[in-house]
């Protein structure tokens, strides 16, 4: 029988024989590195176009209050508030019988200045050739030519004053400046009217002017016809400087820009921010996406050969759907978008 020894190092020489002759682990079965399901982006280094906001509003380019220059009682608004309008359009009609009374008095006065100057240029006419054939005095020439002045002078204030009666015959009658929209009407039927008391206000909204205030600094390079990136009541538009002129508010400019609207999004009196260029620099962006939280800390998954990694980041400004990062990234990284998202690569 062989001894306790023995059979101890007989089993030792087993295990390692068996050990021996065991295949070796495969690599294939090494733990393969965690992946994220999502986007892949990579870091480009960007370039930014700095700016400074401006806060203003928006208001309509075109907007009046119309008024006459009658005493007169209105017989008709033809309008109610909020009612599109054509330029030209009658908006409100007052009650102008005595002008209508007058204008037949200025017609007969037009007529009889009118019949006068043709008698005085007859007169004038046969004066002429009588002194041409000495049978008339220098005098009577001449008185004749005075009165055929006097007759002329006579007619052009007749149709003058009949010029005039038309034109305030035409402020019984208001009329649309332009096309637009009712916004207020101050008098209804029956109401009196007096000489530049407001009766109707439009508005044209199909373009809005926006007013921004700066500083000198930062409105130093804008000029008229520039284009520049606004947003009102947080939509993003474009508009067109019309100019930039000394505001009224301290040592502040304002800069005025055009903005389109045809289709009557924009309100007046909304809110708006100017973005004024203000040169350019580097920056390492990513999608708002691929940001994750976890209480005041910001990360993101960053794709390494070895597999995903939380890699904490500092975050700057936001630019739409991006993002910069200000610290913890570089040009080449790549990071996990969700799958959810659709970055911009």
């Amino acid at each position: 029988m062989p001894s306790r020894r023995h059979r101890l190092v007989l089993g030792a020489t087993l295990l390692a024989a068996a050990s021996a002759c065991s295949p070796a682990t495969p690599d294939s079965a090494k733990a393969a590195p965690v992946r994220k399901a999502g986007f892949v982006y990579t870091v480009r280094d960007t370039v930014l176009h700095g700016t400074i906001e401006a806060s203003g509003t928006a208001a309509p380019l075109r907007q009046a209050t119309l008024s006459t220059k009658l005493m007169a009682t209105v017989i008709a608004v033809l309008v109610k508030e909020g009612d599109p309008v054509a330029a030209g359009q009658p908006l409100a009609r007052l009650d102008a019988r005595d002008l209508s009374a007058r204008q037949h008095q200025v017609a007969a006065s037009v007529a009889d200045a009118e019949a006068q100057h043709g008698e005085a240029l007859r007169q004038a006419a046969r004066l002429r050739a009588l002194y041409a054939d000495s049978a008339a005095a220098k005098a009577q020439l001449d008185a004749a030519e005075t009165g055929l002045a006097r007759a002329e002078a006579a007619v052009r204030a007749a149709r003058g004053a009949s010029e005039e009666l038309g034109a305030m015959s035409s402020y019984a009658v208001i009329r649309a400046p332009f096309a637009g929209l009712v916004t207020k009407r101050f008098v209804d039927p029956g109401a009196f009217a007096a000489p530049g008391a407001p009766l109707m206000s439009v508005q044209d909204g199909r373009q809005v002017r926006v007013t921004a205030n700066a500083t000198p600094d930062a409105v130093r390079g804008i000029h008229r016809g520039q284009a520049l990136d606004i947003t009102i009541e947080g939509a993003a538009v474009s508009g067109v400087v019309e100019g930039v002129v000394p505001s009224i508010v301290g040592n502040m400019y304002a800069i005025n820009a055009i903005v389109a609207n045809r289709a009557g999004r924009i309100l007046p009196g909304s809110s708006a921010t100017v973005f004024l260029p203000r040169g350019e620099r580097h920056a390492v962006m990513v999608p708002l996406a691929a940001i994750s939280r976890q209480g005041d800390l910001t990360g993101v998954t960053l794709r390494a050969d070895h597999g995903d990694q939380l890699r904490w980041v500092r975050l700057g400004d936001v630019a739409g759907t991006m993002v910069e990062v200000n610290a913890g990234l570089r040009a080449g990284d790549r990071v996990v978008v969700p799958l959810a998202s659709n970055p911009r690569n």
